[in-house]
């Protein structure tokens, strides 16, 4: 397959020079918001040309974008634009609310797309949300970019899903990695052959064995690494080797905590910087862990790789495609009287992500619990009720069991 630009294959010196030109011009539209006033304020943007000198520049948390959003709602003085200037605004948990730009592939997944072998004549079950959240969005914008048609199927709904792949010809699979599975199971119990033979996943991590299930089936699956608030960072090619960063961003690997760029091949935080003009996103800490990967890709695209997700460098923990973080647990502790401690721990049934929610409590009600743990960590669990005392005392409040080997 051809590459989906001509930037994918530029030499090191050529893309330096890229860099050298279009980074100055990011720190400078930076420096105009009132968002990077205390933080950028003093800096000389023509210094910055190459990601030695940017990694001298303070990381921005996402914590603290919360706290700007909060003071300087929605968007805390961080967008070149008020809201009537986006095509759309998106809430995440927290809450923190992103931007959506119209311009062609604002996010820029249709370079994910076209990797995994997705363009004209595909048509797109796009089962990523629409409502709230950007992943819908994101991942539309990259198809009509390819030139695919696309399904809006969000989630849910699963028999007729398996329906209307059947109807319309469904050839490509978009949304989180384990939801396929879901989708091509209930049409074996309906007896429907379906013609999905692509998939581009996101948003959770696709298990080595649910990648080679999908591959008996005869579907090729490729992910990409991508958030809210940055769009695609870094995806797979066909020859399944790291992924490679997108050429619209620069990725740092820092030390968790610290802005300080750890040696190649460690593994530490990803920190981001954007060269979005409409968000210029400034070393954005994702709270992910990765590693550069050494040399370039077999598949001729030349640009820097990491091993992907290795899970957060804080204990947040990302379940069925959605962020469980500490606070909400401490949030469900304080709902309670009754509850001691709290801890969450993500596993694997099958080859679907499970949460389990383990809680110290003299009460004996798991359903008033239950309705607490779907509202405030958005997602579905199973309760164990543990007595006080039960639970080790090592800190956790999140726990991951689930195996990325």
């Amino acid at each position: 397959m051809t590459h989906y630009d001509a930037l994918e294959t530029r030499g090191a010196d050529e893309r330096a020079a890229d860099l050298a030109d279009r980074l100055p011009q990011q720190i400078a539209r930076a420096q105009a918001l009132p968002g990077y006033a205390g933080a950028l304020g003093d800096v000389d943007a023509a210094s910055i040309r190459d990601a030695d000198a940017l990694a001298r520049l303070p990381v921005l948390r996402k914590s603290e974008l919360g706290r700007a959003q909060a003071a300087q709602p929605p968007f805390g003085g961080f967008t070149g634009y008020p809201v009537s200037g986006f095509a759309h605004v998106f809430q995440s948990p927290g809450p923190i609310y992103e931007p959506g730009g119209a311009g062609e592939d604002w996010w820029r997944m249709g370079r994910f797309l076209h990797a995994a072998g997705i363009g004209a004549g595909d048509i797109v079950q796009n089962c990523f949300g629409y409502h709230l959240t950007p992943a819908g969005m994101m991942f539309e914008s990259g198809a009509r970019a390819v030139g695919a048609t696309v399904l809006p199927a969000g989630t849910g709904q699963t028999e007729l899903q398996v329906t209307a792949a059947r109807d319309i010809g469904t050839t490509a699979y978009v949304g989180t990695p384990d939801y396929l599975k879901v989708i091509l199971d209930r049409a074996d119990e309906m007896g429907v052959k379906l013609a999905i033979t692509k998939a581009a996943v996101g948003a959770g991590a696709l298990f080595p064995s649910l990648r080679a299930e999908y591959a008996d089936r005869g579907i090729s699956c490729l992910q990409c690494y991508g958030t809210a608030d940055l769009g695609n960072i870094a995806y797979e090619s066909a020859v399944q080797e790291g992924m490679i960063v997108d050429e619209h961003v620069i990725v740092e690997i820092v030390t968790p905590g610290t802005g300080t760029p750890v040696p190649a091949g460690e593994v530490g935080e990803v920190v981001v910087t954007s060269l979005n003009p409409d968000y210029p996103l400034i070393r954005f800490a994702t709270g992910d862990l990765s590693a550069v990967m050494e040399g370039v890709s077999p598949c001729g695209r030349t640009n820097m790789r990491i091993r992907g997700w290795m899970g957060r460098a804080d204990q947040t923990t990302k379940i069925k495609g959605m962020f469980v973080r500490p606070e909400q647990v401490a949030a469900l502790v304080a709902r309670h009287p009754d509850i001691a401690r709290a801890r969450v721990i993500a596993s694997r049934d099958g080859e679907m992500d499970a949460m389990i929610v383990q809680i110290e409590t003299t009460g004996s009600g798991e359903g008033d619990y239950a309705a607490s743990v779907a509202e405030i960590l958005k997602l579905k669990g199973q309760i164990e009720l543990l007595t006080p005392g039960s639970l080790p005392n090592d800190g956790l409040v999140i726990e991951d069991r689930r195996s990325y080997e």
